[in-house]
């Protein structure tokens, strides 16, 4: 039986889906919502990485619907739910690709988020639409990164531009949105190094690589996004706030939420930046990473059922 999206994003969201659901649901059997209830699911939220502010604002809006006695628990998962929808819904946005122009994604992150294997999810999906991808491997100063990324291309079958280890990236992404405008490329995704957020020399870089890549197409890049690993948790609002004001960030892949009990960032990220979420990781394979999908996050990660598609 074909696994369905709804099927694997509860999979992969399953230890998020035990800090904050299950653990609601024990707290709520035979308690009405009092102000202890409510102060213990605040406690909940914010220990599932929800953040201080959105979880108060969480029990807020549940403290505003002065709930009867009989409430059951599943009436306030939804009620809590539908609160968390409203804060991904503006954020749950796709990645727009024009078929006229070539589309230049600059890839961001810190060392280990999954950048890498992120762009060959991202070519395979682009490349299966029928957009021409091309990658640029200017992560130029690690080996281990270009060989990584160039196995990728070989298992796609795409072209990559490269260069010698040591080589300046901005100049290899200069020539490789010169080479990829000249073989009517649809698609060039350019990998950077993973650094540090809060190495201020290398960030530079990534304001360099822009730069002339605005010297051979004026509005590129299209797209800067940043990926983010979700076991990283409250650490994941510092890497926004640095790589949003030094690179310029368009939007957020948030991946490895299988591995972690922390999804409860995503709605932190949600609420407190208005940077969209384009897509989420919840496994390995060319599947498993998804457009973002506001209400099944939020009742995947409180541990309802899927009203909205056939699980069958």
């Amino acid at each position: 039986m074909t696994t369905t999206w709804w099927q694997r994003l509860k999979s992969g969201l399953k230890r998020s889906t035990n800090q904050v659901g299950t653990k609601l649901r024990d707290l709520l059997v035979n308690r009405k919502l009092d102000a202890l209830t409510l102060d213990e699911i605040e406690d909940i939220l914010i220990q599932a990485d929800l953040g201080v502010i959105t979880a108060s604002k969480l029990r807020s809006y549940l403290a505003a619907k002065k709930l009867p006695p009989e409430t059951t628990p599943d009436e306030v998962l939804a009620l809590l739910s539908e609160c968390i929808t409203a804060y991904l819904k503006p954020v749950a946005i796709p990645i727009s690709l024009s078929k006229d122009h070539l589309n230049v994604i600059l890839m961001v992150g810190v060392n280990g988020s999954g950048k890498t294997t992120t762009i060959g999810k991202l070519a395979k999906q682009w490349k299966d639409q029928g957009y021409k991808v091309e990658l640029a491997a200017c992560d130029t100063f690690r080996a281990a990164a270009t060989e990584q990324l160039a196995s990728w291309a070989e298992r796609l079958l795409i072209p990559i531009h490269t260069a010698t280890q040591g080589h300046e990236a901005s100049g290899l992404a200069y020539d490789a949105i010169v080479k990829a405008s000249k073989s009517g490329a649809g698609i060039l995704i350019i990998d950077t190094a993973g650094r540090l957020h809060n190495k201020t020399h290398l960030m530079n870089e990534l304001t360099k690589i822009q730069r002339v890549l605005k010297k051979v197409i004026p509005d590129a890049p299209h797209h800067v996004l940043l990926v983010l690993d979700a076991t990283t948790g409250q650490n994941a609002i510092q890497q926004v706030e640095v790589f949003k004001k030094e690179a310029h960030v368009t939007g957020l892949i948030i991946t490895k939420l299988d591995g972690t009990a922390k999804g409860g960032v995503v709605v932190s990220l949600a609420d407190k930046y208005t940077i969209p979420i384009h897509a989420i990781g919840v496994g390995e394979s060319f599947d498993d990473l998804h457009p973002f999908l506001a209400e099944d996050f939020a009742r995947a990660l409180v541990g309802l059922e899927d009203n909205t598609h056939d699980t069958a």
